[in-house]
């Protein structure tokens, strides 16, 4: 079989909500990663063969093919076509999933995956259209599954009670997240795969943003323990929950003829990958299953990897992945989660995926596994070699 490989991978540092990159419009932002990635790897242009991008809010600034938006921001040309892609928070996973697919056919040889998301500036929920009264949904889905709506939150509250979190454990991990991102962003380890932006704030003055602006390093227990319940009788709270956040991501992913053709030197392949459905009412416990089926599907097991990225949507999604896998946690999130370095919903996946690699690379590490929960009770799964 044909491989995929990971010529280079970058995201921007990310915007708290109203932060410092709450000025900067969705394509800027897109295609800001996707000229950095042409810079760093050299590679003609006019070779890339399409752009797929995830992005999860499709309204507004992110309307109308915003893949397509963005490539016509960026300094590609307009013959590169592009697609915008929805698997919920696994959306620009998808796309390198999709990206790999279309190298390891033959269809294509240079693809850039990316995702984009501006939470500040396209908010959360307006693709629903929710003020108009129309629903995402017939009544009789709902009826199906004996509920009057599917909620996320909902979904996390019935994971950390599943698997017996009570909240000072939640807000142990929370802790413990911040901890690792302030000691990754001190360390110069996200160095290599954040690409600078240079904003104007309201003040009209200009800053370089290049550091994640949500890490708290004075985070403790005592602190979140002060913290409303997001529900009366709930365990989460925001400071065990991903924070909003603005960013975009970007993956050049190539077959070995484009490698040989363009000069390229790969820092990772694409071993293996998949996505599962599952329930839509607990919804973010996917990726529990779909690492087992993605795992198997490989010939491996979890001792096989030495680093895991799963998305920090929700203390207990991470944490009951650990207790049903039976994992090492000092491989999960080792420079931490989107607790404190954001979730920018549609840039995420990309976003992890750069994280994941990089980090192999610095610890002269071979393999690492990257999952994703996501709306309606799915999981992407995508395990990496690095090189």
């Amino acid at each position: 079989m044909s491989a995929a490989y990971i010529v280079d991978a970058v995201r921007t540092a990310g915007g708290r909500r109203n932060g410092r990159l709450s000025g900067v419009h969705a394509n800027l932002l897109g295609a800001t990663v996707l000229d950095a990635l042409l810079v760093r790897t050299g590679v003609d242009s006019s070779a890339i063969e399409d752009v797929v991008l995830g992005c999860v809010t499709q309204a507004g600034e992110q309307s109308l093919n915003v893949a397509r938006n963005i490539v016509l921001a960026s300094n590609l040309p307009t013959s590169v076509p592009a697609v915008s892609i929805d698997r919920q928070c696994g959306s620009s996973q998808q796309a390198v999933q999709f990206a790999a697919q279309a190298v390891i056919s033959g269809t294509q040889d240079l693809v850039i995956a990316a995702g984009v998301e501006s939470m500040t500036r396209v908010q959360m929920g307006s693709a629903t259209l929710a003020d108009t009264g129309v629903k995402p949904r017939p009544d009789s889905v709902l009826e199906k599954f004996g509920v009057k709506s599917f909620s996320q939150f909902v979904g996390a509250e019935a994971i950390a009670r599943k698997y017996e979190f009570d909240r000072q454990s939640l807000e142990r991990y929370a802790v413990e997240s911040h901890k690792k991102a302030t000691a990754a962003t001190n360390n110069g380890a996200f160095d290599r795969e954040i690409v600078p932006v240079s904003v104007t704030l309201s003040d009209g003055s200009s800053v370089v943003h290049d550091e994640d602006e949500g890490i708290r390093e004075d985070a403790s227990v005592e602190a979140l323990s002060d913290l409303k319940t997001l529900t009366d009788d709930g365990l989460l709270t925001a400071g065990t929950s991903s924070q909003i956040c603005d960013g975009a991501s970007a993956i050049l992913v190539a077959s070995e003829a484009a490698l040989k053709t363009h000069g390229l030197i790969p820092i990772g392949r694409i071993v293996q990958m998949g996505v599962t459905g599952g329930d839509p009412v607990i919804m973010l416990e996917e990726p529990l299953f779909a690492t087992e089926k993605v795992l198997d599907k490989a010939g491996m097991t979890l001792a096989n990897i030495d680093l895991y990225e799963v998305n920090e949507a929700f203390a207990p999604i991470p944490m009951a992945w650990l207790k049903h896998l039976d994992a090492d946690e000092s491989k999960l999130n080792v420079n931490g989660g989107a607790i404190a370095l954001g979730h920018p919903l549609g840039a995420t996946g990309a976003k992890l995926m750069a994280t994941l690699i990089h980090a192999l690379k610095a610890r002269r590490a071979k393999y690492g596994l990257q999952t994703m929960c996501e709306g309606g009770g799915m999981a992407n799964v995508t395990i990496v070699e690095a090189l």
